[in-house]
């Protein structure tokens, strides 16, 4: 009956002889591309509520659609009247009337993606956002703190530090701080499944305890074929209740107390806190940057080896070692003897 009244309607709007043709000309312009504006691209933001004829409106303000006619013949065509959804669209290039259509009521609003790097600290999180169009690093620290998000998983949380997945997130223009902490939450969730849980429960560790690995881990090394070995040394040395020793601990430490400048010193070593592993037997009180999933899982399945020391190779790989012996062996080709043979040598 709708689409009997609009072919009516239209005729009316041509009236006389030329009226079916006309008409038609309006059914076959729904078919056109278009493009109005002059710019490689606009946005139109449409609000909720908004009816039809006001979305209508909008497009043809922003050149996305030539007229208001051929607006509301390409509605009675495609039938999807009541189906248009609200959010920002983007258009760039010509496009038919019905392809505009298509596009507000399959929903594509267009997304605005930040991106976190493994390995981060919530501040160095919100640094990242406060860079993207979202909002300040203030409002991400703000939200980085709503521990009532993780207290199903993480009664200790005294933050998010650990529980942010670093991922790629799209999200509408006016999502806020809060909207993508709370979307970092909940694919973390999605990340440490009931396979996860289950692994953590059969060897007897919190949450908190593996988050807090695998954040050791990530921080260690970034490799995939190392995580694993970087884990079974630091389980080994827990169960023979040796200091972790891992440097990356200390500079957390520096960090939250406003210390760290870039440089890790013998002195650095012995600073008190109780994220430094030098200092204090055992894991940290919590995570010190985001793991990833490899580096969840590693926390939980550590390869067979028996090693105690692994020392960096200075390519972003380690070598491994039993015995301090051997470690120490290690040390004086690796960070002795490798940078002595970088040193230039002094001209005569």
């Amino acid at each position: 009956m709708k689409k009997a009244l609009l072919v009516v309607g239209v005729l009316a709007l041509v009236g006389g002889g030329a009226a079916a043709f006309l008409a038609r000309a309006l059914y076959d312009r729904a078919d056109q591309a278009y493009r109005g504006y002059p710019g490689e691209e606009v946005f139109v933001d449409v609000a909720p509520g908004t009816s039809t004829l006001e979305i209508g409106r909008q497009l043809v303000r922003a050149g996305v659609v030539e007229d208001n006619q051929v607006f509301r013949v390409g509605l009675w065509r495609s039938g999807r009247e009541r189906s248009l959804q609200a959010g920002e669209y983007r258009f760039a290039g010509p496009m038919s009337v019905l392809e505009v259509i298509d596009a507000l009521a399959r929903g594509q609003v267009y997304l605005r993606t930040v991106t976190f790097p493994e390995g981060l600290t919530r501040w160095e999180m919100a640094d990242v956002f406060g860079q993207s169009s979202f909002g300040t690093a203030e409002e991400f620290l703000a939200a980085s703190e709503r521990v009532e998000l993780v207290r199903a998983l993480d009664r200790e949380a005294s933050d998010l530090e650990g529980y942010l997945f670093p991922e790629t997130y799209a999200l509408p223009r006016d999502a806020t701080a809060d909207d993508l902490v709370e979307a970092m939450v909940a694919q973390f969730e999605r990340v440490f499944d009931d396979e996860l849980r289950d692994l953590a429960a059969e060897r007897d560790l919190t949450v908190r305890e593996v988050v807090t690995l695998a954040s050791l881990i990530q921080r260690e090394t970034g490799l995939d074929e190392e995580r694993a070995i970087v884990s079974a040394v630091y389980n080994n040395r827990l169960q023979r209740r040796m200091p972790l020793q891992c440097d990356p601990t200390v500079i957390y430490a520096l960090m939250l107390d406003g210390l760290y400048d870039g440089n890790l010193t013998r002195e650095n070593l012995r600073y008190d806190s109780p994220y430094n592993t030098y200092v204090y037997p055992g894991l940290p009180p919590g995570p010190i940057s985001a793991p990833g999933a490899a580096d969840l899982r590693a926390s939980l399945r550590p390869s067979d080896d028996t090693f105690l020391y692994f020392v960096s190779r200075n390519d972003g790989s380690h070598v491994f070692a039993n015995t301090l012996r051997e470690h120490n062996g290690n040390v004086r080709e690796w960070q002795v003897e490798y940078f002595r043979r970088r040193r230039p040598v002094a001209s005569r």
